[in-house]
């Protein structure tokens, strides 16, 4: 039987933060050349907040299946051995649409902010440096499976080690800091105004995933009572 008070548990800190992220949204897309611009025949604002959407769907969808399977295993009562296949499947389609809808906003607002172009695309190359290291440490070290959540599936994923090679041997949050990066990459590079501020979105709302469903999961999962207080500074090992 499902808890409600588990599977809700932070998500008011969710609600409130989405609420105070949509307001700024609305109100940054009044500024001048958020609008401009088109792509496949759709417009600037609705490739916007389709970005937007599906930021949201993504974060939400990632909550109800990690709570309902850490509270009641009912994505295995649903789909059995089949349940962190179709699972991840669907992080995956949502997490890759969530990223390209940002790269062709940014073709589609492209040329809309008014600082020199050499510059923004330096900055670019920047942003992409640390991000790239990030996607090979996940590779290399720590495997997709355990990104995308397994231990929420798979109790001997609880037992593994924290990762601290590669990027993760500089801080225990590579994916929350650096790996939305690449959405600054692509908004840099075609100087979108529209694009940066789907990019700004994406990695606020991102820490916010963090504080109201990884962290308060991550300390269910790995922290008992006998070694609380060794892990009170716990910090999530996922990203």
């Amino acid at each position: 039987m499902l808890k409600l008070s588990l599977i809700f548990e932070k998500q008011w800190l969710h609600a409130f933060a989405l609420v105070v992220l949509l307001t700024g949204a609305v109100q940054a897309f009044k500024l001048n050349g958020m609008s401009s611009g088109e792509f496949c025949g759709i417009s600037t604002s609705q490739w916007f907040w389709t970005a937007i959407g599906l930021a949201i769907a993504h974060q939400g969808f990632v909550w109800f299946c990690w709570r309902i399977q850490l509270h009641g295993r009912w994505m295995d009562r649903i789909f059995g051995e089949s349940s962190f296949p179709v699972y991840a499947s669907v992080f995956f389609m949502l997490g890759f649409l969530r990223v390209l809808v940002v790269f062709v906003l940014a073709i589609s607002n492209r040329n809309t902010v008014p600082i020199d172009v050499t510059i923004l695309r330096i900055l670019a190359v920047v942003a992409l440096i640390p991000a790239t290291y990030l996607l090979y440490s996940v590779i290399r070290y720590f495997s997709f499976r355990r990104a995308f959540g397994i231990d929420h599936f798979d109790e001997q994923y609880r037992k593994l080690p924290l990762v601290n090679k590669g990027i993760f041997r500089f801080t225990r949050n590579g994916m929350y800091i650096y790996g939305f990066l690449f959405l600054w990459v692509p908004a840099l590079w075609c100087a979108s105004i529209a694009a940066l501020c789907a990019a700004l979105f994406n990695h606020i709302y991102i820490w916010v995933h963090y504080f109201a469903t990884e962290r308060p999961d991550m300390k269910r999962i790995h922290m008992t009572k006998s070694n609380s207080k060794q892990n009170k500074n716990y910090s999530c090992r996922r990203f």
